[in-house]
């Protein structure tokens, strides 16, 4: 912020000596108060200082605040100018209407909107304290009414707005969402077209201005000028950015409203500004105001213990020093037994809200040199935290099966976002040019890792067995307007393996095998050994996917199922959309139920003392008989001395027919009180046998 050194003299006095303020005083009081100087220019007697002000300080963005920080540090006394009485006309009732439909809800977008009325203005130059004063920060003088609401922003920290009262149609104020198109001509000269819900202050007829950005030209004060409406009120900081942003207008008051102005300061700093315009204009202030709007906030006291204090700082603070170092920041603090009550000035309401934001103040007040900074920290190092294991584990476990980490930008195009989007789902979009043909973030991390692979195939990377990529991130959608979804998640993707431009099914298989490994590796990291994947065809999956060759991935447990995420092949429509010729395999999970997971429960058993029987049975069923429903066929029947069904091969090909495959599967048997001799499994078999050609229909394959 520009601020001038004759300004802020104007507004401090001090005690006992009438020393004139310097900019060595306003640098060293500034910066110990946390609002460092970045420059100084010389102008003068004057000085402009250019004053670093935090976001969460727009208190500080006046001269009327940087002087009661400054005052809190040197002890000089804030004086603020003073502005006579005028004489009061007729009610402003009898002039002006005033309707504000933004100011209900548990968010209003116009929390308080003020006008006053002043009848009879003369508009001419204004006075020269006036002009110089707001010559010193670099503004150019307009007229004695307009000058008088830059000078209550640059002063107060409440930015205004003056109206042609003749201009207004109706003679009426309405404070309402704008239409879809709807024109408005701003004071740049701008004709613009708004956008549907964008706040503005309109009359009987027309959009007016744009809420807390621009004013309109249609009825601003000029010369011919008689009757006045003063506004001066507080907007929703969201959308006075949202407006800023899309209309490529930064002001000095959107960029004020946008760091939050209180709604309780609106009414002192309009009857000051009011006054002063009636003043320098001639004209008559009517009696009364008009205010509309949410019911004000109420001022709500703070606890602050000293013993918590000394216990944050470090030092020991005497409990009347905090209540002398609060009041000089305008906090009103009671003495309640061993504590105090501390109640924020409405400019500082936003900002100061717990108990650790006082002592902050304490600190910041008596100065951070003051806390002790012991030479050496006793630190008690620590193992790292489950979750940062289980992703070093995962990292791991990828890396060792071949697989390069990526880290790749949360932005897309909508085209290569929109088939990932979970169903019922829409796109999450920025209004920002810079991202220009990617707006959108990503509901998915395989638009990043389908557009990484085939970066490297245009760069003719060449990797054995083919390239293996994964990244956690996190993902982000929409299921109702107004509301976002975010969710971290893992994703992979995996080459098919051989060579040439077409894959073959084996390579094909290949590709799911290796896909399928990582994905056991990391459940087998998180949840156990004993745990056990399972894919199910059909469900939803997201368009992008190949549902004949795609399916839902299950984690099947001691505690039950848990659903971690999808996997298989694409389509060729989104290989093409990436522009991709061979197939990959890909595989996007939940990273939390893998996190939660951690560290697995480890059971130990004693090894076996006799030894057990394999048996592979080859079976050929119709070609889309899912592995699952296979498992699920022997496992109901509760073989005796059944230890696991494990998958060992699937063949397709001329010997089995079209439309049918041969699967072969593994059944491993155990006794743990003998050996167990063939004839004894062979029962088994055969039970396995007559349960699979009832089930999926299968033919032994001899």
């Amino acid at each position: 912020m520009d601020a001038s050194l004759t300004w802020l003299a104007s507004l401090l006095g001090s005690e006992g000596a009438d020393s004139p303020l310097t900019v060595e005083e306003v640098d060293a009081a500034l910066t110990a108060a946390g609002f460092p100087l970045d420059g100084v220019e010389a102008k003068g007697s004057d000085a402009l200082l250019d004053v670093e002000v935090t976001s969460n300080r727009g208190d500080c963005l006046c001269h009327m605040g940087l002087a009661r920080e400054i005052a809190a540090i040197t002890g000089r006394v804030v004086t603020p100018r003073a502005i006579g009485g005028v004489a009061r006309g007729p009610a402003v009732g009898e002039h002006l209407r005033l309707e504000n439909r933004c100011g209900g809800g548990e968010r209003p977008a116009c929390p308080t909107f003020t006008a006053h009325v002043i009848l009879g203005a003369t508009i001419g130059p204004s006075p020269a304290w006036l002009r110089e004063l707001l010559e010193s920060v670099g503004q150019r003088s307009i007229n004695n009414a307009v000058d008088v609401t830059n000078w209550l922003n640059l002063e107060h920290g409440n930015p205004s707005h003056v109206f042609d009262l003749d201009a207004l149609e109706g003679r009426t104020l309405i404070i309402r969402e704008a239409a879809e198109g709807e024109p408005l001509a701003t004071l740049d000269g701008v004709s613009r077209k708004l956008k549907a819900g964008e706040i503005v202050v309109a009359d009987g007829a027309k959009a007016t201005s744009l809420a807390g950005v621009i004013g309109g030209s249609d009825s601003q004060v000029s010369e011919g000028t008689t009757n006045i409406v003063l506004e001066v009120a507080t907007w929703d900081p969201e959308r006075v950015r949202q407006a800023s942003r899309r209309h490529n207008v930064r002001t000095d008051a959107s960029h004020r409203f946008e760091r939050v102005v209180d709604a309780r300061t609106c009414l002192p700093a309009a009857e000051q500004a009011a006054r002063l315009i009636a003043e320098l204009t001639g004209g008559t202030l009517c009696e009364g105001v008009l205010v509309e709007g949410a019911p004000m906030p109420e001022a709500k006291p703070i606890t602050l213990r000293p013993q918590r204090c000394a216990a944050v700082l470090g030092i020991e603070t005497a409990a009347d020093e905090i209540v002398r170092l609060l009041r000089s920041v305008d906090v009103e603090v009671r003495v309640q037994d061993d504590a105090l009550a501390c109640t924020p000035p409405p400019q500082r309401a936003h900002d100061v809200t717990r108990e650790i934001d006082l002592i902050e103040e304490v600190a910041r007040l008596r100065g951070f040199g003051a806390v002790p900074l012991a030479k050496r920290l006793a630190i008690r190092a620590q193992p790292p935290q489950p979750e940062e294991r289980a992703m070093e584990g995962i990292a791991n476990a990828l890396t060792a099966l071949g697989f390069y980490e990526t880290v790749t930008f949360s932005f897309t195009s909508p085209d290569k976002a929109t088939p990932f989007l979970p169903k019922g789902a829409s796109l999450v979009n920025v209004d920002d040019d810079r991202r220009g043909a990617e707006p959108t973030l990503r509901p998915s991390v395989l638009p990043s890792l389908l557009t990484c692979r085939r970066v490297n195939r245009d760069a003719q990377v060449h990797q054995d067995g083919g390239i293996r990529l994964f990244e956690v991130s996190a993902t982000f959608w929409s299921m109702r307007e107004g509301t976002n979804e975010e969710s971290r998640k893992i994703a992979t993707v995996v080459d098919a393996g051989g060579e040439g431009p077409k894959a073959k099914a084996e390579d094909v298989q290949h590709g799911v095998r290796v896909a399928r490994a990582a994905i056991e590796s990391m459940v087998a990291l998180c949840f156990g050994h004993g745990a056990r994947v399972r894919v199910e065809t059909g469900g939803e999956l997201p368009a992008a996917m190949d549902a004949a060759n795609a399916g839902r991935v299950f984690v099947d447990n001691t505690n039950g199922s848990v659903e971690l995420g999808y996997f298989g092949l694409p389509t060729s429509e989104t290989l093409a959309l990436f522009d991709l010729q061979r197939p990959v395999i890909v595989a996007e999970l939940e990273l939390e139920p893998l996190l939660d997971a951690y560290p697995p429960t480890p059971r130990v058993s004693a090894l076996p003392a006799f030894p057990g029987i394999e048996r592979d049975l080859s079976v050929v069923v119709p070609s889309a008989t899912p592995w699952a429903a296979i498992e699920k066929a022997v496992e109901g029947l509760s073989l005796d001395r059944l230890q696991g069904v494990e998958f060992v091969g699937t063949y397709t090909g001329k010997q089995v027919g079209d439309g049918r495959k041969s699967v072969t599967l593994r059944l491993g048997f155990r006794d743990a009180e003998r050996t167990l001799r063939h004839e004894e499994v062979d029962p088994q078999m055969e039970r396995t046998i007559m349960a699979l050609r009832e089930a999926v229909s299968a033919e032994v394959r001899t």
